[in-house]
């Protein structure tokens, strides 16, 4: 009895051991802390300068087109010199007519000149020997009148011939058809061999090679743009281009409700812009100060830009912040305190309220 006694002692003394020590061990020191998800480079926004953007889209177009012509009708085209895409000066010569038939034709009209103008030298003369003759009675009045009607109506016949050959040397000038200014031939029609009649269409020309874009502005944001404002747009291949706002529309479109602001554009040898594209850009204003952080840094989550913000305890928190422009690598930001520790790169990886290691980043 004694000894099941004493079993039965030493059992309930080593069930109770275990939880006193656990509950000291437990009294020792705190729970161990959370381990960091990840170790980040954190970037405190910088004072920087940012330009308010308008952002449009429109048509690039020719500044100015020229339409060229047949001014002759009825000749055969022999000579072609222009095609598409061909860089053109002033006065150059892109086709030419046969001119053989013109030739004929200013011949024909050269000697009927010489002959009015033998004519009139034959009538001037009658004339001049009748005046001479006035006051002896030789000649009646009415014989001097006659005399004097001749001589007018050669000379009218001159005039005539005169006019005929001016315009047989016009219409042989009109055989040559060339450019009206220097440019680009964006179209050509003009077929070697084709008999064109007076007004079809040969050529069109870009006029000095000038493109503009054609912005459509919304009506309510048109009073803020004014000739001269800074404009940049995207071609589809994503080239950038320059250009300076060179007028604004004095009327909007009802149906759409904008208006059009016409964008010189700065385009040179080898540029990508072509007329009929359309293109993307953005019309842009004065400079202000604003906070600027890495592109890197700022994320897009459920609709909102967001910042990830190291806080004391190492802990992310995710801050909604306006973007307000970006400028290659750099975002101007508001709604963020300049003192604030943000998640240079990686931030994706992270969720509101996780443990990170930080390192300082500088931003560049």
């Amino acid at each position: 009895m004694r000894t099941l006694t004493l079993a039965l002692m030493c059992m309930s003394a080593w069930a109770v051991a275990p939880s006193s020590a656990w509950a000291q061990a437990g009294a020792a020191g705190p729970a161990p802390a959370a381990k960091a998800a990840l170790t980040v480079n954190v970037v405190s926004p910088v004072p920087g300068q940012w330009t308010s953007a308008l952002p449009v889209n429109g048509n690039i177009a020719p500044w100015a087109e020229a339409l060229i012509g047949s001014q002759v009708n009825g000749l055969r085209l022999v000579e072609v010199l222009a095609q598409v895409g061909d860089a053109v000066s002033a006065g150059q010569l892109l086709a030419r007519f046969d001119e053989a038939p013109v030739q004929n034709d200013l011949a024909q009209a050269r000697a009927t000149l010489q002959e009015a103008q033998a004519q009139l030298q034959d009538a001037a003369a009658n004339a001049q020997r009748a005046k001479s003759l006035a006051g002896t009675g030789a000649l009646s009045a009415q014989q001097m009148g006659q005399f004097e009607a001749a001589e007018a109506v050669a000379k009218a016949r001159v005039a005539t011939a005169q006019a005929a050959v001016a315009a047989q040397e016009l219409r042989l000038q009109h055989t040559r058809v060339v450019a009206p200014d220097a440019g680009l031939i964006s179209a050509r029609s003009a077929t070697l061999g084709a008999v064109a009649g007076s007004g079809q269409e040969l050529f069109k020309l870009i006029r000095q090679s000038r493109l503009e874009w054609r912005a459509e502005v919304p009506a309510a944001e048109v009073s803020r743009v004014k000739p001269g404002t800074a404009a940049r747009l995207n071609t589809p291949s994503g080239a950038v281009v320059q250009g300076t706002v060179r007028k604004v529309a004095p009327s909007v479109d009802p149906q759409t409700r904008n208006a059009l602001v016409y964008v010189d554009l700065k385009t040179s040898e080898g540029s990508d812009a072509r007329a009929g594209m359309y293109a993307r850009g953005e019309l842009r204003f004065d400079s202000r100060r604003a906070l600027m952080l890495p592109a890197s840094s700022v994320l897009l989550r459920e609709g909102f830009d967001v910042v990830l913000v190291v806080d004391a305890q190492q802990r992310v928190r995710q801050t909604k912040v306006k973007v307000l422009s970006r400028e290659g690598e750099q975002v101007a930001v508001e709604g963020l305190d300049a003192k604030a520790r943000v998640v240079a790169r990686g931030g994706a990886f992270l969720g509101d309220g996780d443990a990170v290691k930080v390192l300082e980043a500088a931003v560049k």
